[in-house]
């Protein structure tokens, strides 16, 4: 018998001496692993299809349907392709839509004046999905940036993104979506006081049913740039937006931002990007107990689906995975650009 031989045969007679069941205390986590009916029994966090937003973009034109090539699988619509995909949408069981315009260069300007038209993308597109599919939710963003020539979420004055003069434009522009059809107004630019001066803006006009999903606390992060290009303000933009996104450093500043957004009248919040903040995803709904989301934006969509292209990941697997984290970080729902993919996934009972 060799030397190693001996070693293993003496190791293997130690090892049979130990009562394992004493060590365990008869508490064996693996029991209720052992079949997938037991798993499913006792499984604490689930996905369904009612957590998903799907965020959709628009474009001028009739019979469009231009994919983005920084977002394989996304593309941006023309109103009568986005009613189509909103039908679509509705027949999976998705209850909103949060949709986004990518405006024409000559309707851009440093103030982003464009968004104050009754007729622009945006309302167009609400008005026509809520005419096809009235049951559908409708979301609606009012910052800028889609709307200026600068590409930045504020009025560029002098070098500044001026914060009151944005907030009144946008308060306006809310009181726009609403009368078009738009069920919640959803602002994403992060300027001071927008919350508040959004909802006497929209009571004073009628509309005290049109809620509010704040982007609470909306990070300056690396991971947008597919939707730049998706909106068309990727080339445009000049300088970057710190001045008025948070810090991904500052978690406490993060939530004493959401706070006054409550304050003000929020009645859901949003943790944009998703994934690289769960803890804030966590620390918001613990805090304030609002409906709270994560935008799983585009940046986590694009390399999902690039490390599955390659075949470095499953696709698939991975999507529902990064989705589930969300709800097991304490998320009421998820805005993201898979949401047909999973909701498909669900429906056949592989949520």
């Amino acid at each position: 018998m060799s030397k190693h031989s001996k070693h293993t045969e003496a190791g293997l007679t130690a090892a049979a001496a130990i009562d394992v069941d004493e060590i365990t205390g008869r508490r064996r986590m693996r029991r209720t692993r052992v079949a997938d009916w037991s798993r499913r029994l006792v499984r604490e966090t689930r996905l369904s299809v009612d957590d998903l937003i799907w965020p959709i973009f628009i474009i001028p034109g009739t019979n469009i349907t231009e994919p983005i090539d920084a977002m394989p699988g996304v593309s941006r619509m023309s109103v009568d392709k986005a009613v189509e995909a909103a039908k679509m949408a509705a027949d999976l069981g998705i209850p909103a839509l949060a949709t986004f315009p990518n405006e024409e260069m000559d309707r851009r300007d440093a103030t982003g004046s464009h968004v104050l038209d009754p007729d622009n993308l945006i309302n167009q597109a609400t008005r026509a999905i809520k005419k096809a599919v009235p049951n559908l939710g409708i979301i609606t963003d009012v910052a800028l940036d889609p709307f200026t020539d600068h590409g930045h979420d504020g009025i560029l004055r002098d070098g500044e993104i001026v914060n009151d003069e944005t907030v009144r434009q946008i308060a306006a522009a809310a009181v726009h979506q609403a009368d078009a059809g738009a069920d919640i107004i959803s602002p994403s630019d992060m300027m001071d006081g927008r919350i508040g001066a959004i909802r006497r803006a929209l009571d004073a006009s009628g509309h005290q049913n049109v809620a509010i999903m704040s982007y609470a606390t909306k990070f300056a992060s690396a991971c947008y740039g597919p939707y730049r290009e998706a909106i068309g303000t990727s080339g445009l933009l000049k300088g970057d937006k710190r001045t008025y996104y948070l810090d991904p450093s500052n978690a406490i500043e993060a939530v004493r931002d959401a706070g006054l957004d409550v304050d003000e009248g929020a009645d859901m919040l949003i943790v944009k990007p998703g994934l690289p903040y769960l803890d804030i995803c966590r620390a918001l709904k613990d805090s304030y107990g609002l409906p709270t989301f994560a935008y799983q934006v585009s940046g986590e969509y694009s390399m999902i689906k690039a490390g599955a292209a390659a075949g470095y990941i499953d696709g698939e697997r991975i999507m529902m995975e990064k989705l589930l984290a969300f709800k097991r970080a304490g998320c009421d729902g998820i805005l993201t650009y898979f949401a047909p993919e999973a909701a498909r996934l669900i429906g056949k009972g592989l949520g």
